[in-house]
């Protein structure tokens, strides 16, 4: 039997149960704490009994003591064991080629139409995760929800500078673009895909409405189009850039492009989990879809709205691949009080960094993204970065190099060299090396043309 996509899916009830937009902002988007919170602890009873199906979670939960019965509502979803990266490859390293956690099996399951995509890890094969009609549709459904909040419309043409191989993201704006918001989506993918200079001549020639990129890559684009094309990228007057801010900062951004920046957050696991809303005071998350929990790194104990901690996630939609308190590693917070947009749904600070990317440097804790926040501090640098450890030298001492671009010719490199080496003593409690070299030279080891995730360290002594 071939399974055909178009009948693997009750798509009306779906869509009542998932509402797209403009239906979701009539509905779920605005409703009452208490029912709000009713809904997720029924989908999560059902998700419970879905991940009790699958030799993972028999597997991880057994391990902690944990029988089938004893998690009976959403208030017992702390007692669960977390998960996190290093659990999905331990999984895949037992049973390759993509581990347990799938629920999916070709051997004994009826066929279904599946799409594999991947994370973008730079580092080793990328992690597979397979998704089914039922999960990739709510994927769909949440990242059109997100484009629709930060103002996308049909007919508007939104240019995606996102990597349309194995990654899941690219692949991902445009199914959403195409089935979900009636926008016209131009995937070019990123610089290796298609040259930085041809994204603005497209940008140019095409009347782009709305640009999607990661941070870093929409910094990278307005110095090429300053640099090599002499031409001043406010002068698209786009409606707005739809972006991955990450650690990054949301003004100098906006002044480069003069327009508004929408900040967003998902993985390759999840799909879209929130987003800005135009207001942009904190990103929404979908909580019909998601339970997120922002907690304590260590000891994984919930921490104040307010304060920082690792976001957990747990799923209340997806058939293959549950996830059941997934600990991103990457560090945010909640943020109190309403948004001036109506919804009731918690929000989420941007992202402060990983949890998992300290690096210890003489007995100090060092985070890249810390090291990034300084840098872009600096005027006479356009933001590009990278930090490379080297094993002991002849003094047996640890050495970071910290090498970082000059934002034009006129820069002195020098001046700015000085400039940073106080500046990371001052922050950072530990001398680091600086060298500053020209504008677009980092892009070999950064990868910000090439990687959905720039490189930010290099540490030589792990290799």
């Amino acid at each position: 039997m071939i399974p055909w996509y178009h009948r693997s899916l009750d798509f009306e009830k779906l869509w009542r149960e998932f509402p797209p937009a403009p239906d979701y902002f009539k509905t779920v988007y605005s409703m009452p704490h208490e029912e709000l919170r009713a809904l997720q602890s029924e989908r999560f009873v059902r998700q419970m009994q879905r991940a009790w199906e699958i030799p993972f979670y028999q597997r991880h939960w057994g391990k902690a003591g944990i029988k089938r019965g004893d998690i009976r509502c959403l208030d017992d979803l702390k007692h669960l064991p977390a998960f996190s990266v290093h659990d999905l490859r331990d999984s895949i390293a037992r049973h390759p080629p993509w581990g347990d956690l799938m629920g999916v099996d070709p051997e004994t399951d009826d066929p279904m139409p599946l799409i594999l995509q991947t994370s973008g890890g730079t580092t080793g094969l990328p992690r597979a995760m397979i998704y089914t009609p039922r999960d990739r549709e709510v994927m769909n459904i949440n990242t059109a929800r997100r484009m629709y909040m930060q103002g996308v419309r049909p007919f508007d043409r939104v240019q995606v500078a996102l990597a349309t191989g194995l990654p899941n993201a690219g692949f991902l704006l445009r199914e959403s673009l195409w089935k979900y918001t009636g926008a016209v989506p131009i995937i070019t993918g990123t610089g290796n895909q298609t040259p930085s200079r041809r994204q603005i001549e497209i940008m140019r020639s095409w009347g782009i409405n709305f640009f999607a990129a990661l941070a870093p890559y929409l910094r990278h684009v307005g110095n090429v189009a300053r640099d090599e094309l002499n031409f001043d990228v406010r002068e698209l007057k786009l409606k707005g850039l739809l972006c991955w801010l990450g650690v990054d900062d949301r003004k100098p951004i906006e002044e480069q492009w003069g327009t508004d920046v929408f900040d967003n957050y998902g993985t390759n696991e999840f799909g879209t989990v929130c987003c800005d809303c135009r207001y942009k005071t904190g990103m929404h998350v979908f909580e019909d879809a998601f339970v997120a929990e922002v907690a304590d790194p260590v000891t994984l104990e919930e921490r104040p709205t307010g304060e920082k901690g690792v976001l957990v996630l747990t799923t209340l939609f997806k058939h293959a691949a549950p996830m059941v308190r997934f600990n991103t590693n990457d560090v945010l917070s909640f943020i109190a009080g309403d948004c001036p947009c109506g919804s009731t749904h918690r929000r989420l600070s941007k992202v402060f960094g990983r949890a998992d990317n300290m690096v210890k440097f003489r007995g100090v804790s060092i985070f890249p993204e810390a090291i990034g926040a300084l840098v872009a501090e600096q005027a006479g640098s356009n933001g590009e970065y990278i930090c490379i450890v080297e094993p002991p030298s002849a003094s047996s001492r640890d050495e970071m190099t910290v090498l970082v671009e000059a934002a034009e010719l006129s820069v002195e490199h020098s001046r700015l060299k000085a400039a940073l080496s106080r500046r990371f003593h001052e922050a950072l409690g530990v001398k680091l090396e600086v060298k500053v070299v020209g504008n677009g030279e980092l892009s070999r080891l950064t990868g910000i043309s090439d990687l959905m995730k720039v490189r930010r360290l290099l540490d030589k002594r792990k290799s």
